[in-house]
């Protein structure tokens, strides 16, 4: 059974940063590992994703923000956001596609909570 543990939310001002993680129980030879939100009343939206061969993609609003990277062991994940603002206020959840086409693949964490407010 796959698992996905995150952690790394909390309550941060404007401004501020926080540093997500995610560990899979499972490392697939091909795979992409991504953040995904969900605001109140909105649709859950890709945030960064990271695939093999380090092919990186960023959603338009967090460009330049946020900094999606992999651990060496290459079963974690990790987002550090900068420069947070209230409109980054969400649940964050980790996703894993085992390839490189499906996305979101499959596996879901259970999602972190990350407020943005003063």
């Amino acid at each position: 059974q796959v698992q996905l543990v995150e952690s790394g939310g909390g309550l941060v001002q404007p401004g501020g940063s926080l540093r997500l993680s995610c560990e899979a129980s499972v490392i697939f030879p091909v795979y992409t590992m991504g953040w995904y939100r969900q605001a109140p009343g909105k649709q859950r939206e890709l945030v960064a994703s990271i695939g093999t061969g380090a092919r990186i993609k960023y959603a338009d609003s967090v460009k330049g923000r946020f900094t999606i990277s992999r651990g060496d062991a290459k079963n974690a994940v990790y987002l550090q956001m900068n420069s947070l603002k209230p409109e980054d206020t969400a649940v964050y959840y980790c996703n894993l596609s085992p390839n490189m086409v499906t996305a979101p693949g499959p596996y879901w964490g259970k999602g972190t909570l990350v407020t943005v407010s003063s």
